[in-house]
């Protein structure tokens, strides 16, 4: 475990980046032989728009990024948040648990409020509005939502106090967690059932992207399934039966366009409906 968090604390960029590269590649390969969805698209085209806000999504980060290293140097040199105020325990068990509470507030929580916030929403509305999710959807996030998703893992280090190696870990764990819950992969279903108690799986996630209310509010995790368990937001919806997009914002072509993506979330809010009208 010692030599796992040396690594990820001088992690290179390069490294980083065959990280995110790699895991599209590697997804977007499993795609072509164990496809959920047969889609009637070309996905080269389709993954353009996706692309594009991976890469603004990656710029943000990296120009954000010695906040975050302030802040984890800042909490390791004074002893600050919850994982350095509890008695010492092992380094695997210390790990996980920074891991498991910067899971909560960089992604769970942030994924909620985004929910919950009518201006956030509308912000969040482009990663929402791809009619075809595969594993490039993963990264698809305007470019304010990217800042305010940086905003939440900056307070997550912050109160949870964890040093730079471990938000270095859990940045490239959750980077290929998204890949995998987003790839249009079929699974043996009891497989994914038994994952789902410990991760989130695929299936438990495509129903996030089910196009209407209840199911679009449900299952916010990124990495572990406890908090949608724990805060009662797990859901569960037949693969089969489950139709992406957002109601209220129909127009495949439009949700596809760069442009009109960028200018969605100042569009004015639409209620959206739910399974019942």
């Amino acid at each position: 475990m010692e030599s796992i968090i040396n690594y990820f604390e001088t992690i290179p960029s390069l490294h980083r980046s065959i990280i995110l590269v790699g895991g599209i590649a590697f997804f977007w390969l499993l795609e072509g032989f164990l496809p959920l969805f047969r889609f009637q698209y070309k996905k080269w085209q389709h993954a353009i728009p996706n692309i594009f806000f991976t890469l603004t999504t990656v710029i943000v980060n990296f120009g954000l990024a010695f906040l975050l290293l302030k802040t984890a140097d800042w909490v390791q040199a004074n002893d600050f948040g919850i994982i350095n105020w509890l008695p010492e325990m092992p380094l695997w068990l210390y790990a996980l648990l920074g891991i498991l509470l910067l899971d909560f507030f960089g992604a769970y929580l942030a994924h909620f409020v985004e929910h919950k916030v009518k201006l956030l929403w509308m912000v969040h509305l482009v990663h929402h509005t791809d009619h075809k999710v595969d594993t490039t959807t993963a990264n698809r996030h305007h470019p304010v939502e990217s800042v305010i998703r940086f905003v939440f893992t900056l307070f997550g280090v912050f109160i949870v106090g964890t040093p730079i190696a471990l938000v270095f870990l859990y940045q490239s764990l959750s980077l290929v967690a998204t890949q995998f819950t987003h790839a249009n992969i079929k699974m043996n279903q009891k497989l994914d059932k038994v994952l789902s108690y410990v991760i989130v799986s695929p299936d438990m996630h495509k129903v996030h992207h089910h196009y209407m209310l209840p199911y679009t509010d449900s299952n916010y995790g990124n990495i572990f399934s406890i908090w949608d368990r724990i805060f009662g937001t797990y859901m569960t919806l037949d693969r089969e039966k489950i139709i992406y997009g957002v109601d209220t914002f129909p127009d495949e072509k439009t949700n596809s366009n760069i442009k009109d993506l960028l200018k969605q979330p100042f569009h004015k809010y639409r209620k959206p409906t739910t399974m019942n009208g």
